[in-house]
This record gives C-alpha cells, sequence and structure tokens, in this order.
C-alpha cells in the first residue's frame, strides 16, 4: 500500500458509489468500496424495468427543470461530468447505447446488468478494492472532519468518505435507509424520506375491474382538492389495488406530499385529448346516427378498450344492453364528459419496496455543490439518491447519481 496516496472509503455500490470509487482511484487515491450486500449494484440491474435508462439527451436547464426546486443545486455537478461525458465514458468501456424515444438513453443489449458489469470492471481496473457485506454502523470523526469508518466492529482509518449508501425504495437491494442515519450523526438534516415514482392506489373498484389494462396517449391531470396541479401526457396502467404507468409515477411524487399533508387526490384521465368537447360531441353524435340499432356497448367498443366499456356504463348510469340511438341527449353528455374526465380519487401511495426512488434525503443546503463535500463534516462528500435531489423518469435520477458520484470521487481524492 502506497502510504502517500489518499486513503479514501466509498460506502455503497451503487452507480454513485461505482462511479465516486472508480473516478477517487484514478485521481490517485487508494479507495475502498464497502458494500453492505453480497454484491453490488443490485438496484441497479433491475432499473428501468430491466433496460437501465441511464441518462438522457436533453439539455442541462431541461434536467435542472426536472427536479424542480432542489435543481439548481446539480448545476455544478453537471457543468464536470453531464450526459455527453456519461455517453462517452460508457462507449470507451465496450458498452453501446442507444436513444430511444424521449431522449432516453440506455445499452443497446437492452440488459441493465452490462450497465453493471462495465461498471464493475472499470472500478477494479482502476484499483479499487470491493469488499463486500461490509455494513458501516459508524463514521469516524475528529476536530469536525472524517477520521474512518467502523465497519464489522473494526475501524478503518481514512481521510475522506463519500457517503453513496442510496435512499430507502426496494429495501431489499440494501436500500434501508442506513445513509440517513450516517448523515444524521455527522449533524446533517434530512429531508424526510418518501416514496417517489411509485404506484398509487385508488378508491373503489374501478382499477381493479380493468387490472392489466394500459392506456397510450392520454392525458392524465392531477387535482389537489379540486384544482388541478400538475399534467401528464402518456400511459396510464391499471391493477388490482390502483394505478400505474409512466404518467402515473411522473405525477406521483406530488401525490405523496399532498396525501401526507391531509389533501384530497383526485387523477382525473382524458381519454380522448386530440378532441375537444364539442369535436368529441359530434363524432358521438355521428356514430350514434351510424349503429344506431346497436347496443351503447357495442359504440363504445369503438372508443375505448373492450375492459373499460363495462366501468364506463357503470359510471354513467347507461344499460349495457340500452339502443344507441335511444340515448338522451342528457346520457350522451354524461359519456362525453366521462371521456373528458374520467376520475379516481387516490387513497395512498404503495410501500418503498415498490417505489423507484426515494424523495428526501441529505439536505441540498448542507452540501458544497462545487465538490459534494459536508458543510459540517470536513472529508464527507455525498453522492446519489442519498442527497434530497429526485425527478421523474427518463434517465434524469441516473445521470444526478453518475454525475454527484463522479464529482464526490475526484473531489475526495483531492482534499487537502
Amino acid at each position: 500500500m502506497n502510504m502517500k496516496a489518499r486513503q479514501v472509503i466509498v460506502i455503497g455500490g451503487g452507480p454513485a458509489g461505482l462511479m465516486a470509487a472508480g473516478q477517487a482511484a484514478e485521481a490517485g487515491a487508494d479507495t475502498r468500496l464497502l458494500e453492505k450486500m453480497k454484491r453490488t449494484g443490485l438496484k441497479l440491474c433491475i432499473t428501468g424495468k430491466g433496460r437501465c435508462n441511464i441518462t438522457n439527451i436533453a439539455e442541462v436547464s431541461d434536467f435542472i427543470s426536472r427536479f424542480g426546486k432542489t435543481g439548481p443545486f446539480l448545476r455544478q455537478a453537471f457543468a464536470r461530468f453531464f450526459n455527453g461525458e456519461l455517453m462517452a465514458f460508457f462507449n470507451a468501456l465496450g458498452l453501446d447505447l442507444v436513444t430511444e424515444r424521449g431522449g432516453r438513453v440506455f445499452p443497446a443489449s437492452g440488459k441493465a446488468p452490462d450497465v453493471h458489469r462495465a461498471l464493475l470492471r472499470w472500478s477494479q481496473t482502476s484499483g479499487v478494492r470491493i469488499i463486500h457485506s461490509a455494513a458501516v454502523t459508524n463514521l469516524l470523526t475528529r476536530h469536525g472532519r472524517i477520521a474512518g469508518v467502523l465497519s464489522q466492529g473494526r475501524e478503518i482509518a481514512c481521510d475522506a468518505v463519500v457517503l453513496a449508501a442510496g435512499g430507502a425504495s426496494y429495501p431489499a437491494t440494501g436500500s434501508t435507509g442506513d445513509g440517513y442515519r450516517l448523515s444524521e450523526s455527522a449533524g446533517h438534516t434530512i429531508v424526510p424520506a418518501r416514496q417517489a415514482l411509485v404506484p398509487l392506489e385508488t378508491a373503489g373498484d374501478e382499477a381493479k375491474r380493468m387490472a392489466g389494462l394500459n392506456l397510450r396517449n392520454v392525458l392524465t391531470r392531477m387535482l389537489i382538492d379540486g384544482r388541478k396541479k400538475k399534467e401528464h401526457f402518456g400511459e396510464v396502467g391499471f391493477t388490482d389495488f390502483g394505478i400505474t404507468g409512466p404518467s402515473i409515477l411522473a405525477l406521483s411524487g406530488g401525490a405523496v406530499d399532498s396525501l401526507n399533508s391531509g389533501h384530497k387526490v383526485v387523477f382525473s384521465i382524458d381519454l380522448k385529448p386530440a378532441l375537444d368537447e364539442k369535436k368529441l360531441d359530434a363524432r358521438l353524435q355521428r356514430d350514434i346516427a351510424s349503429q344506431g340499432i346497436k347496443p351503447i356497448s357495442s359504440l363504445l367498443r369503438g372508443l375505448i378498450p373492450r375492459e373499460m366499456v363495462p366501468v364506463c356504463l357503470l359510471c354513467i348510469d347507461i344499460p349495457a344492453e340500452r339502443t344507441a340511438c335511444l340515448i338522451s341527449a342528457k346520457e350522451r353528455r354524461r359519456l362525453r364528459t366521462w371521456l373528458k374526465d374520467f376520475r379516481l380519487e387516490v387513497t395512498e401511495c404503495r410501500p418503498f419496496a415498490e417505489a423507484i426512488i426515494t424523495a428526501g434525503g441529505v439536505d441540498t443546503r448542507e452540501i458544497d455543490p462545487r465538490t459534494m463535500q459536508s458543510r459540517k463534516t470536513k472529508g464527507l462528500f455525498f453522492a446519489g439518491e442519498l442527497i434530497d435531489i429526485q425527478a421523474d423518469t427518463g434517465g434524469y435520477n441516473l445521470q444526478a447519481a453518475f454525475s454527484t458520484g463522479w464529482l464526490a470521487g475526484r473531489s475526495a481524492a483531492r482534499l487537502s
């Protein structure tokens, strides 16, 4: 061991931790990565439904806006290591990438484990020593700065620690909130952790009756106490417990926060977003005129998926056997309203085990965005989901993990 090299310990072997460790080692630090599980990257290997959306080709300004109020905190990290650098990094490791709809970037193989393997090989080649089944129970400090860690009952001295222990989502992969406790022990404020990018449970049995159905190209609006707050165009899926899919996940963070604050949350789905009320009514009248002798259930199958027909008829209170031409103008208005404003009340969110990411974490105001170093304890750095940064789906969260990991690792290695 080169005793002159700076001693860096990285806690957590996810995307942020592997990137931080590899960068610290490449910058000349003697680097050890401590992973509590038997292997690294468990969550990374299942992200993006097993495909791993590593980044997005969007501009920096779009990225920052996706992270909401804490987005500006990431400006420095993105300035140092952004999507172009990340894509070049993986290409240099022999990992081919493809860009898909919405600017989302995936490994060409479509396999998330390929991303993990490339990262793991690179970090080890860079000189990182990875120690598995090595949970860290305490940070050791002396005179306001990091002196080491306590792991497996053994004190390990070091000059710097990069804390990349993840959030609290998918706890079976090792993300059980350990990083919050360690951060608090170093004097940091933790913004309360809650589920984000998470499916939602709904009242009634409408969703259950349509379980397995996925809608595309619909407009979903989130209403808080009757007022529209946000909307998202895309896909919605129905399950035994409620709703999921890209649009629901994108809006779920606001829904969770509103529910936790005691507000009423309703999702309104516009099944015909390309048609305004007038054009939709004209469409309905044409269909009724051409199919008037058929039952209303047959007419509806030309408008909505078969699985939705019984739910629609129940909601608008029209018998399935009613002949289409006998529908009154009032009933037609009810149908038109339902098609443009199908509502489901949200009762709660699914548990952390089903949340893609965790909202909340270490308060960004207590981290120097130029280095990712703690403003409370010198030599302590943060990276990834542990920090209070979160965006919707599309590759934004993983890019933030890689960018903060890159900056934290390089900074830790060069700490003076």
